[in-house]
């Protein structure tokens, strides 16, 4: 197998990116959950998200995905490499910030506080922020037309079936608070 220095990047980065994930998803006691809003739409689509992301995978270490592949400048791929810093940077800050108080599903629990410190002084979403960078990245690293945009097509329907609905569920638990936040923070961009 001979891998480009792309896809070593984009595997380097899948990896830290997945432990991230792992590290903060370890069990670990939550409480009781006050609020819910996960449906089994919201499930399927992590599941579809999921396989997205697991899609350039199969490109790096099978030749399935061969017929999609194509040429690219190097500049393409090293843009890629910087985006990907950043989407596994951000991705890791955000968990790191949020500690204790994340949940891969639409749930509020009573031991979660609002965290409005760190990186979500800034954006209130950085985790699905880190999820567009990675996506982008991906379509950078990965010179193909099925595993490259694999992600940004999967994560679309996530981001847009969850994110209004999750600000919701926020402001119902957390009032004022939350309302004040939101109009001093962006959603996935900053504002400074």
């Amino acid at each position: 197998m001979n891998l480009s220095p792309f896809e070593i990047v984009y595997l380097a980065g899948f990896a830290a990116g997945s432990a991230a994930r792992v590290w903060y998803a370890r069990p670990h006691r939550r409480g009781r959950i006050v609020r819910s809003r996960q449906t089994g739409l919201d499930t399927a689509l992590l599941g579809v998200a999921g396989v997205a992301l697991y899609v350039p995978l199969v490109c790096v270490f099978s030749p399935s995905l061969d017929v999609a592949k194509y040429p690219a400048p190097a500049w393409v791929g090293w843009a890629g490499a910087v985006v990907f810093a950043a989407a596994v940077w951000l991705l890791w800050w955000s968990h790191a910030d949020l500690g204790q108080n994340w949940s891969a599903r639409l749930e509020i629990h009573d031991s979660h506080k609002l965290v409005t410190d760190g990186v979500y002084a800034h954006i209130r979403h950085p985790m699905y922020a880190a999820h567009w960078l990675w996506a982008v990245a991906q379509v950078l690293l990965i010179h193909n037309w099925i595993a490259g945009p694999a992600l940004l097509v999967g994560f679309l329907p996530l981001y847009l079936a969850r994110v209004r609905r999750e600000e919701a569920m926020l402001a119902d638990q957390f009032g004022e608070a939350y309302r004040a936040y939101r109009t001093r923070t962006g959603r996935i961009i900053p504002r400074w």
